[in-house]
């Protein structure tokens, strides 16, 4: 069983930063050896895709509606994933979930794909105000 805990939301304005966590821990959990995943759901909307990337991989994947402003990283020895958000602005409000799932990979094709994580965390609230 893996749990991820969520840190990091809040209200801020349009053009400032949040820089969001997830730790991660349980027994089956090594310094991050996992598929990791950010996902967002605003209210009345659908639970769309932010950023992805596997442990043993080169490459991280992002939203076109985030590319340039965010960015996600693995801290291995504290076993938590950072989604660091920059320019943010009124659409970026949401309810932030960092998602996880171990070995096998996930294909790349499905890292984008919510029903591909097995491990869910609670969720942070990140409000921006015009």
């Amino acid at each position: 069983q893996v749990q991820l805990e969520e840190t990091g939301g809040g209200l801020v304005q349009a053009g400032n930063s949040l820089r969001l966590s997830c730790a991660a821990s349980g027994r089956t959990f090594s310094r991050g050896s996992m598929s990791w995943g950010w996902f967002r759901q605003a209210p009345g909307k659908e639970r769309e895709f932010v950023a992805a990337f596997r442990w043993n991989g080169s490459r991280t994947y992002y939203a076109e509606s985030v590319k340039g402003r965010f960015t996600t990283s693995l801290d291995s020895a504290a076993n938590t994933v950072y989604l660091q958000m920059n320019s943010l602005n009124p659409e970026d409000t949401a309810v932030y979930y960092c998602a996880a799932d171990t070995p096998p990979w996930i294909i790349l094709s499905s890292l984008r794909n919510s029903a591909a994580y097995d491990y869910w965390g609670q969720g942070t609230q990140v409000t921006v105000s015009s």
